[in-house]
């Protein structure tokens, strides 16, 4: 079992002290995802420079919105940086009128960077909130077609959720997406804007949230999948003190 853990680029005082965070877990993360926010001055890609590559596979998060695969941007990026891992997502429209986006699918995007950089490791997104079990899957199906070499998910919840997709996602390297919730405004927000149908028994809480952790922890263990946790304004030392991944 491999562990991702995500550091959002708020600012770079703030990256450098989650940074900080993940690297006093020794051998514990393998990876470090950055999804790439427009609102923030640090694209995810620029990260690179902050990341000791012997301890960590760096994840930049890019999306599919901001790019027009004519020109080319993208594959002058990851030659910059001398990426060797990416996520390709599709991105939600920015609000307003100030930001450009375009139409480019996600599915064309990971064809692209396949075709361009065929050693590079290439990952893509799955939703489980977005639509049915059937639709998501035969989604992931495309995105594998496309050259899609493994997927993180969105946060899960219910661990017989997590159980479907991986029944469903057999021989495919997938990290299970863990973000504690813990207030009440946050389960909120997760519901309306993700489409989140928390089980009957969730609690906004560390202790439930941990509980579900090392339940998740313990299925990709049996059924050799990973992990992927997004913890987002929670107290890392709190959390982390009780998850087991060894």
């Amino acid at each position: 079992m491999e562990v991702s853990f995500e550091i959002v680029p708020r600012n770079r005082q703030a990256f450098d002290q989650q940074y900080q965070f993940a690297q006093s877990m020794v051998g514990r993360f393998q990876f470090i995802n950055v999804p790439d926010i427009q609102r923030f001055n640090i694209r995810s890609w620029e990260c690179n420079a902050f990341i000791d590559p012997e301890q960590h596979h760096f994840v930049p998060h890019f999306r599919a919105i901001d790019f027009d695969l004519k020109e080319g941007r993208i594959f002058q990026i990851i030659e910059q940086h001398e990426l060797s891992h990416v996520l390709l997502v599709t991105g939600d429209p920015p609000d307003g009128l100030n930001r450009v986006f375009f139409n480019t699918s996600v599915l064309d995007m990971i064809r692209a960077v396949k075709q361009r950089f065929p050693n590079i490791k290439v990952y893509a997104g799955f939703d489980p909130h977005r639509s049915g079990v059937q639709d998501e899957c035969l989604y992931i199906q495309r995105k594998t077609e496309a050259g899609a070499d493994g997927f993180f998910s969105q946060p899960f919840y219910d661990i017989r959720m997590v159980e479907i997709y991986l029944e469903q996602m057999q021989g495919l390297e997938t990290f299970i997406g863990l973000s504690p919730i813990t207030t009440e405004s946050s389960k909120h927000y997760w519901e309306v804007k993700n489409k989140v149908q928390f089980p009957a028994n969730f609690r906004p809480d560390y202790d439930w949230n941990i509980t579900f952790a090392n339940q998740a922890i313990q299925l990709a263990k049996e059924t050799g999948n990973n992990i992927y946790f997004m913890p987002i304004r929670i107290d890392l030392e709190k959390y982390f003190s009780k998850i087991v991944l060894d």
